[in-house]
């Protein structure tokens, strides 16, 4: 039996994938190698955009148990400097902190709801590619098998295995001089500031939570949050000459501790981690950072991390693959369905491959930065006279986050808005006032049409089978309209109060570069809001 989309890897880069897949009408099969959900402990958080981008998918609730709105952080980190960001008028900057198995167990559920089928224990072996798809060879708990596709996604991680049979170049930088060290452990509660949370270091002095901090000696990172162990991480450079430790032998409390005491000067009474785990107890030697010469082979693709790997500093891996994942989903089921614009899933690595470049280079500088030694000592002293211009600070916030992302979106509006991702509005309907983020959540391409009588909604009764219109009020003067892809970026925006004959050629060009030609009837087989009603021609 075949199927139209096959996704290798179910960590959370693929299961986005298959659920705006399935938000857009195509049901994907996702291949997991894992017999089931591993326990390890990855990240313990999501930092930028992606954020506010699954409140927009209605998931943000589900995860954080807030049924508010996100809220941007007033502070983050960059290279190890304090970033102050609660004055900056467009904060961009959103945290959430749930440990990754949390995030891939909602993804999992969700991609299930919309009727995803996942199968466990079912790994990609080997690609038949031809002119109409892919035929897969996977090796699953009965024996091998083959399962034809249109489409072959690898989500497959740094290491994957579906980009090595398309042959696709992997080419980058290896650092193997670093070796971090990261535990779950317990400290006496006498050594964590009841007023910061630091960690009180005798001899030393107060290590600062949730903040890398530099020594001239290595980097130290200490958290402590709330119902779980402290974690407590380490980076050190090692030595010409010296191999570092034996990757054969487990890393140990004993060893976090020696590297603290290296780091620091002073000794960290640590113990093992109390309560029930997954605990985290892990050493990394050396680090990646490399890019897919193309996302895109055939009808094989790559998302997240077997598109690009980097330095995890900042936090900025599943921003950057989840978004990924909500860029390809809607143009790879518009392929599927028939109706995508030519060059529609091309534009998948002509936006995203650029936004990676970005990532590696700042994620690069941070590790620069981070660094021991007197050099790197004066190059922080001249970085942070830098950081006193509020400007400088704006900058990197909105390099962290991945809000300095604009999209060619093939017309030059003269709006600032097009090419960038929706500002979050509230604006009023005939039933009351709903926030962006409640119209979003069908995954559908949106005409949010605020102009006086609701004038350009019956633009988009054409496309009314994959285009939601809405006509409501704003109490913002510098947008009017907004015609929104299904990731949240601006295809097209006016300011005029009264639309004239161009600004609806307009609108009607960027309906037809996005979604195609017309067509009143498309719509997808899942949707998870009914749109709100448009005023007729």
């Amino acid at each position: 039996m075949s199927t139209d989309v096959l996704i290798a890897g179910a960590g959370p880069n693929g299961l986005m994938l298959a659920c705006e897949l399935a938000l857009a009408g195509v049901r994907p099969t996702v291949l997991e190698r894992l017999t089931a959900p591993t326990g390890e402990q990855r990240a313990n958080g999501l930092v930028g955009q992606v954020v506010r981008m699954l409140d927009r998918r209605g998931l943000y609730e589900r995860l954080s148990g807030d049924p508010n709105p996100p809220r941007p952080a007033p502070h983050f980190m960059f290279g190890a400097f304090p970033l102050p960001l609660a004055d900056l008028p467009d904060n961009p900057v959103y945290l959430l902190m749930v440990p990754q198995r949390r995030i891939e167990q909602l993804l999992a559920e969700r991609a299930l709801e919309l009727g995803v089928e996942i199968r466990h224990g079912h790994e990609v072996i080997g690609l038949i590619p031809d002119a109409d798809g892919v035929t897969v060879e996977v090796s699953g708990p009965d024996g091998q098998y083959l399962l034809p596709s249109r489409y072959l996604v690898g989500a497959d991680g740094g290491r994957s295995l579906v980009r090595k049979l398309a042959g696709i170049g992997f080419p980058g930088v290896t650092a193997d001089r670093t070796v971090s060290r990261s535990a779950h452990v317990s400290v006496p509660a006498e050594l964590v500031d009841p007023v910061t949370g630091g960690l009180v270091v005798p001899g030393y002095g107060t290590v600062p939570p949730l903040l890398h901090h530099r020594t001239e000696r290595g980097l130290v990172a200490f958290a402590a949050f709330p119902g779980r162990p402290p974690l407590i991480s380490t980076m050190e450079l090692r030595e010409p000459g010296d191999d570092g430790p034996d990757p054969d032998r487990p890393m140990t409390i004993d060893e976090l501790r020696g590297s603290l005491r290296r780091v620091l000067g002073a000794d960290v009474p640590l113990g093992p981690p109390e309560g029930d785990g997954p605990h985290l107890l892990r050493r990394l030697t050396g680090g990646n950072t490399r890019l897919a010469d193309r996302y895109h082979d055939g009808r094989v693709l790559l998302l997240g991390d077997a598109a690009h790997v980097h330095s995890a500093i900042g936090g900025p891996g599943l921003n950057l693959g989840l978004q990924d994942a909500v860029n390809l989903g809607w143009k790879l089921a518009a392929q599927v369905r028939g109706w995508a614009p030519t060059g529609l899933l091309d534009s998948y690595q002509a936006e995203r491959r650029p936004v990676a470049e970005r990532v590696n280079m700042h994620t690069q500088a941070q590790s620069v930065l981070i660094g021991p030694g007197p050099a790197v000592t004066a190059l922080r002293e001249l970085f942070g006279e830098l950081l006193a211009q509020p400007d400088t600070v704006r900058h990197l916030a909105h390099l962290i986050a991945g809000a300095d992302v604009r999209y060619d979106m093939g017309a030059d509006t003269g709006n600032p808005l097009v090419g960038r991702w929706a500002p979050d509005l509230t604006v009023h309907t005939g039933t009351g006032p709903v926030r962006l983020a409640e119209l979003t959540r069908t995954g559908r391409p949106l005409l949010l049409d605020l102009t006086e009588g609701g004038t350009l909604a019956a633009e988009a009764v054409p496309w009314a089978g994959r285009v939601d219109a809405v006509a409501a009020r704003s109490d913002r003067s510098d947008v009017t309209a907004l015609l929104l892809r299904p990731d949240c970026y601006v295809a097209w925006a006016s300011a005029s109060t009264r639309p004239d004959d161009a600004d609806r050629t307009a609108l009607r060009d960027a309906l037809h570069r996005w979604f195609g030609e017309p067509s009143p009837v498309d719509r997808p087989a899942v949707t998870t809001a009914a749109p709100v009603p448009v005023p007729g021609p």
